[in-house]
């Protein structure tokens, strides 16, 4: 079975958290080779062989890996003893659709979300032992998903944003990624600073990377807990999936975390 290459972070001792990479599956052409999202058009036989070859290198069941179908909103999942033990395969995944952040604090769960320019980030806590994995594309962004999910992990964990550390993963940088007037008004009507997450070339320009940022240091996580992995998909299509080079029907990175 081959093995999946993974982009590694480091949020200490008690979690294991990565992006995939395009590298180290069995998927061919525009999903080549490691692909295990549903719902972009790959073929189903090699998401479950690419499904099970991370669960092995994780050390988990199919059961035990857990991601939702992604709609851009801001809708933040709990995954706890009762959905993993209580529903079935179908309930399951009737809960899981049009979210867009799962978060957990049971140990031997990957939780996880998909991208293709979009922007993943991780959130560990590690003195609550809880995580979460959030979906950020342009539109969620707008409706600050990852402060409703720091705000969500507080209510359920007791979290406090000082004792975040945070991964903001692979995806599209400033330089890339090129917006309508449309697109700049929303953010610009949101609320947030322009001047610092914007940039005019022929068209405005859009730093998901630094909003996000921003927006996790707005509600405490202290910025030097925040790791910026400073990977842009659209230029390092080769290595991760970019759906603005290869198309919507392609392949998607699998940000995950696990709690030990």
């Amino acid at each position: 079975m081959t093995e999946p290459v993974l982009h590694l972070y480091d949020l200490g001792p008690g979690v294991t958290a990565f992006s995939s990479t395009r590298h180290g599956g069995v998927g061919k052409g525009n999903y080549a080779s490691f692909n295990i999202n549903y719902y972009c058009g790959d073929q189903w036989e090699n998401i479950e062989a690419n499904r099970a070859s991370l669960c092995q290198m994780l050390g988990i069941d199919e059961w035990h890996l857990v991601y939702p179908h992604q709609t851009h909103g801001d809708v933040v999942k709990t995954i706890d003893n009762q959905w993993m033990e209580a529903l079935s395969p179908a309930e399951k995944r009737y809960s899981l659709d049009g979210v867009d952040a799962v978060m957990t604090n049971l140990s031997g769960v990957c939780i996880g979300v998909s991208t293709a320019d979009c922007i993943p980030i991780l959130l560990y806590d590690g003195t609550h032992h809880a995580c979460c994995a959030v979906h950020a594309g342009w539109r969620g962004t707008v409706k600050r998903i990852v402060q409703k999910a720091v705000e969500a992990m507080a209510s359920t964990y007791g979290t406090s944003p000082q004792q975040f550390k945070a991964v903001i993963g692979p995806g599209i940088s400033l330089k890339s990624f090129e917006v309508g007037d449309e697109v700049y008004e929303q953010f610009a009507q949101a609320g947030f600073d322009m001047a610092r997450i914007a940039c005019k070339y022929e068209k405005w320009h859009i730093d998901l990377w630094e909003c996000n940022k921003r927006q996790l240091m707005e509600v405490g996580v202290p910025e030097t807990d925040i790791h910026v992995a400073g990977i842009c998909t659209y230029i390092h299509h080769d290595d991760f999936f970019s759906a603005r080079r290869l198309g919507i029907n392609s392949g998607r990175i699998f940000s995950g975390i696990m709690l030990r």
